[in-house]
């Protein structure tokens, strides 16, 4: 495969701070702007800050060799890192933005790096679309940072499986046995995955059911209250399951506006708050119109209250399952009180150990990949770890569906006996928020 030149721009480095080392042979080309804009990035507790500083400190030592000419290499089987400065060769760039601004410096890097080694394909990487556009109104090459995007979305946009069976006694025999029916006694034609969750249909009845991979067997799903909340269909029912199993220590739940997914998660946690010492409630804040959380009024806490409604409103909603009186909404109260239920903005728990909590992250599609495995990484024991999100509502100026990371968390665990994914499909908030879902 031909050697190629890649021209990186601001963006791709907060996503990723390796990402210098995803480009196998090829040469890396950074224009001295991007520097600087990673400068304004350093101060901060956000994960982009953290990005910018690691990098910052990578690039410090890498900087020894003649870094502006000769180029450093970036180690065996790698190629090598070029910071561009200088005057450029950039006719097309000049004619069509000649505003000083950086991000037409990085096109001007890209058209300078294109004509300087016409031989080498050079490619712009970004991951703002209009940068992208931009640099193809020119005719340079440019393309999106795909290092960490899922090619197979498909599991976030079906219902459970419907499986067929002719063997009406197999449905039986795991509707009557609690512990289930071993998997080699069943013959479905498709490999289960851990905690795959399925129909088991015959001409005669029909079963909810869940391959366990710690006991290999087909087991029955069963129907039940979560602290006030019972589930409204068969996903639903899945998605209470999992999330009650001690042993699966990191779910997924995935599904469009109006389907329960916080609401099940935070019932659940609830039900099982006597197992662990706290529960967490979190979202990560992606500000709107381009403004950061600072020009709101207020301290640290009533700045990020806005943000944290939606989970207060859901904690509402289960405590108007019960009568004024009851001994669950004072005990929700007393959680509150108490610290054992808290909720509050993800930034605010990065650097924490998180040892025996039940940890729920709400709107995990405005994640990057790293930030979930930063999150996660901080997971103790005792600590079940719980995401939520919508891959179709993403908020996050540069991620799709493909490269967020709850996506990309979901696509590297299918497999993991101590994960689960279920998505839900049908909305149950009501008849108007379910038309406007599907016809808006």
């Amino acid at each position: 495969m031909a050697k190629k030149n890649f021209i990186l721009d601001t963006n791709v480095i907060l996503h990723d701070y390796n990402c210098i080392n995803s480009f196998e042979e090829n040469d890396i080309y950074l224009p001295i702007v991007v520097l600087e804009e990673l400068d304004k990035f350093k101060k901060g507790n956000e994960q982009i800050n953290f990005n910018a500083r690691e990098f910052i400190r990578e690039l410090d030592l890498l900087s020894n060799g003649d870094v502006f000419k000769q180029g450093v290499s970036l180690g065996e089987g790698l190629g090598k890192l070029f910071i561009v400065v200088g005057k450029l060769n950039c006719p097309k760039t000049n004619e069509a933005f000649p505003n000083h601004i950086p991000d037409n410096y990085i096109l001007a890097t890209t058209e300078h790096i294109t004509l300087k080694l016409p031989e080498i394909q050079t490619i712009l990487v970004s991951k703002d679309v209009n940068l992208r556009m931009k640099a193809r109104a020119l005719e340079l090459q440019a393309e999106d940072y795909i290092s960490d995007k899922v090619l197979n979305i498909d599991l976030f946009a079906s219902q459970h499986d419907i499986i067929e069976t002719e063997d009406s006694d197999l449905i039986e025999r795991i509707y009557s046995n609690e512990s289930g029916v071993d998997i080699k006694e069943v013959e479905f034609g498709m490999t289960l995955r851990p905690n795959d969750y399925f129909i088991l249909k015959s001409n005669k009845n029909s079963v909810l059911s869940r391959y366990n991979p710690f006991t290999k067997k087909v087991q029955k799903v069963n129907k039940f209250k979560n602290f006030g909340i019972e589930p409204r269909n068969a996903e639903q029912t899945f998605a209470l399951d999992i999330l009650n199993d001690d042993n699966v220590k990191l779910v997924a739940i995935t599904g469009k506006a109006g389907t329960g997914k916080t609401l099940l998660a935070l019932a659940a946690a609830l039900r099982q708050s006597s197992n662990y010492k706290q529960i967490l409630l979190a979202r990560p804040i992606v500000s709107l119109s381009n403004k950061d959380i600072g020009f709101l009024p207020g301290d640290a806490k009533d700045k990020v209250a806005p943000y944290m409604q939606p989970l207060f409103d859901n904690l509402n909603v289960i405590k108007n399952q019960f009568q004024s009186t009851a001994s669950e909404g004072k005990k929700l109260d007393d959680y509150l009180k108490t610290g054992q239920l808290v909720i509050e903005a993800l930034a605010f728990i990065r650097g924490r150990s998180l040892s025996d909590m039940y940890c729920i992250v709400d709107e995990a599609q405005n994640l990057t990949p790293h930030e979930i495995k930063t999150i996660i990484t901080r997971a103790g024991e005792n600590t079940k770890m719980v995401f939520t999100g919508d891959i179709q509502q993403i908020d996050h100026p540069y991620l799709d569906a493909e490269s967020n990371g709850l996506a990309y968390m979901i696509d590297r665990m299918k497999d993991q006996p101590i994960f689960g994914h279920v998505n839900l499909v049908k909305g149950e908030r009501s008849e108007l928020s379910e038309l406007a879902s599907n016809i808006l």
